[in-house]
């Protein structure tokens, strides 16, 4: 046999011949076909943060994250008196402005009975005052260039229409003028309201007085 005939033999055996004419090791077999052969798996931390994973498999340290806990958006308060959701938000709005300008129980009921009679406590946009369309308003109606829960007028210097459409800012304003009228502490809720108000019919603010200061009552 020939030299290049015997070493075709060997090879095909997987063995070849080794320096003392010894023959050596098989070879490992060779994949089967359509396969891919598989290295040893090998950690390559693509980031820091990877670094503390897989304790169970690399022998590191697991990550642990504390889970996040997200605080409940705050419950609108419950309507009373009457009054639906939309004219309980509001009157919060009122009560939380005059508790934060510091305003007395009597106060709050003044200024909530002022909004029911005003505006039945929703706020309003006017036609007369094509700005306050474009504002957000729960209702439309038309009285002079009267806006808002207090139904304040721009033109007689109440503030800006977008301040008049705003529960907190209109609030706030009719708390200011509350403030400055000598006595109102000791005055009916009709009479502390038509001080503030100068309407044309004074005395209906009182019939609000009890729903004013149960709704009140109710948000402090």
């Amino acid at each position: 046999m020939s030299a290049v005939v015997l070493s075709a033999t060997l090879l095909a055996s997987g063995s070849a011949a080794g320096p003392a004419g010894s023959v050596a090791a098989s070879a490992a077999p060779a994949a089967p076909p359509g396969t891919v052969p598989v290295s040893a798996p090998v950690y390559e931390p693509k980031h820091a943060a990877y670094d503390s994973i897989a304790d169970d498999v690399f022998g590191l340290a697991v990550l642990s994250v504390a889970p996040v806990e997200v605080a409940a958006a705050p419950l609108p308060p419950r309507p009373v008196a009457g009054l639906d959701q939309t004219q309980m938000n509001n009157a919060a709005a009122i009560v939380k402005q005059g508790r934060a300008q510091g305003i007395p129980e009597k106060g709050l009921i003044v200024a909530v009975a002022t909004a029911m009679q005003e505006s039945d406590l929703y706020i309003a946009a006017s036609p007369a005052v094509p700005s306050s369309l474009k504002l957000p308003h729960d209702n439309v109606s038309v009285d002079h260039d009267s806006v808002g829960l207090f139904q304040q007028r721009a033109s007689q210097g109440w503030g800006s229409v977008p301040e008049l459409m705003d529960p907190a800012r209109s609030a706030m304003l009719f708390y200011n003028a509350l403030d400055e009228v000598s006595g109102w502490q000791s005055m009916s809720v009709t009479g502390a309201a038509q001080a503030v108000q100068r309407s044309a019919y004074p005395g209906a603010y009182q019939k609000h007085a009890d729903r004013a200061a149960e709704v009140v009552a109710a948000l402090t």
